[in-house]
Order: structure tokens, then sequence, then C-alpha cells
């Protein structure tokens, strides 16, 4: 069933849900974009990968041995035996978390060129700290490059990417195209807005290929039977009194 949310739905705004939303959103936008721009274009899912340390997980007491020669497996008499010799302790490296982000490239069929690369924000790119940081830093090389850059933002939490002359809104969208920059077109979009058909930019002189974000979300809601477990959290962050009350009035008729 779609989304019973007019744009937005911020139940998929939950920490624990947004990574299975994350690849969902983006395959569903694939399946829509690849017939607008094929066969001279390809639509790719690729992935950021991230290694974090888990530097506060509980660690093992270190254990430690004597320093010993051991007599190797058939010396013979009368030579000295080939020793090995024992590490005097042993130590625990810190934990690793592997976290895989995912976004969409569209490439030239032919030469593979990388043509637009389409980015969903996810809370690692927003939080304060190194992930944002790297995420800060591949931006601006995208931003340097010959390629275009769209920017789907539909997390309310934490703080924005930089952009100059920002309205303020709930979600945006951002298509930076290479021919325009340091301009960029922007949609805000409130919590209560339909979500944009945006154009992904290819290579001129091809004309941009209109998607539909809001059909994207209601077919990511469509596969996998969100309804029947996301309306049991609740959005993070909160909303207000009143947008939950209005929020509320949807799910009730859905």
């Amino acid at each position: 069933m779609p989304s019973p949310f007019p744009g937005m739905n911020p139940f998929f705004e939950q920490t624990a849900l947004w990574l299975d939303f994350h690849t969902e959103f983006l395959s569903a936008l694939r399946r829509l974009l690849a017939p607008r721009v094929g066969p001279k274009y390809i639509v790719q899912l690729e992935e950021h990968i991230s290694i974090h340390d888990l530097t506060g997980a509980p660690r093992s007491r270190l254990g430690t041995a004597g320093l010993s020669l051991v007599e190797s497996v058939g010396g013979e008499a009368g030579r000295p035996a080939v020793g090995t010799i024992e590490a005097p302790a042993l130590v625990f490296l810190p934990e690793q978390e592997v976290e895989r982000v995912p976004y969409l490239e569209v490439r030239d069929r032919q030469g593979r060129e990388l043509v637009t690369v389409i980015e969903l924000l996810s809370p690692s790119n927003k939080r304060a700290g190194d992930d944002r940081e790297q995420y800060l830093a591949k931006r601006r090389e995208r931003l340097r490059s010959p390629a275009h850059l769209v920017e789907i933002d539909l997390l309310r939490g934490w703080s924005p990417m930089p952009q100059e002359g920002r309205p303020p809104c709930d979600y945006s969208v951002m298509v930076s195209r290479a021919e325009k920059r340091r301009a960029a077109d922007f949609w805000p979009i409130g919590l209560r807005d339909r979500l944009p058909v945006v154009p992904i930019p290819l290579h001129a002189p091809d004309q941009a290929a209109p998607v539909d974000l809001q059909e994207a979300l209601h077919r990511a809601h469509d596969g996998p039977g969100y309804e029947h477990f996301i309306y049991r959290g609740e959005p993070e962050p909160s909303l207000s009194a009143e947008d939950a009350a209005w929020a509320r009035e949807y799910l009730d008729r859905s």
C-alpha cells in the first residue's frame, strides 16, 4: 500500500529504520529513473563505506605468556633445535563497525563517464562529527567536478548542508548543475507538502529527466510491508503536538 501521508512520511525518521528506508527509496528512485534516461545512460546503486572504531566497547583482559623456546617437530639429534618465540603479551585491536550508505550514479553507457550523483542524506551526514566532515569533503569534491549533484534531505533533525540563502524548511532537494555553479536550484519542502518532481540533469544537449520523488516514496513504502511495524515507533525528532495530531488523522484513515 502507498504511504498514507501526502508528502514525506515522518515515521521513516527513526534511527532504527532509516538505513532500510534509505536503500528502499533509492532503489525505487532508480527504477523510476532508469527508463527515462536509458539506453544512453545507466543508473547504478553505489555505496559510501565508512569504518568506525568502537572505542567504547568492552575489552577482554590482556593475556601474558612466558618467553620460551619450543623444539621443532622432527629435529635431528646433535643439531640445535629451531625454536619459535611466543609473544610475551596479547593485545586487542579496536572493534570496528562498517557502515554502508547507498547513493545513485547516472553514467554514460558508452564510456561509463560519471554524469550525475544522487545523494539521499543520512543521519551520519547531518550529525556533527567525523562522518559529516567526510561527507562535506566528498561534497566539495563533487561540486568541483564536471558531474551534476542532486542532494535529497528527508530528515528534519540535525544540521542541514551548507547553502547560502537557504529558506526555512523541513525537507529539501538541491540540484547543482555543473554549468550553473555556484548557483543551485533548491526546493524547500514542508512536513505537509507533497514531495516534488525534480529534474535529473544529464549531458547537454540532452534534456533533464523528471523524476517524481513522491512516487518513489510510495513505491518504497509499498514493498516491504512497512505499514505493519513502522507506526509502532515515533518520528525522530518528535513532532509538535499540532503536527502529531495531523499525522494521527492520516494514520486513522489508512
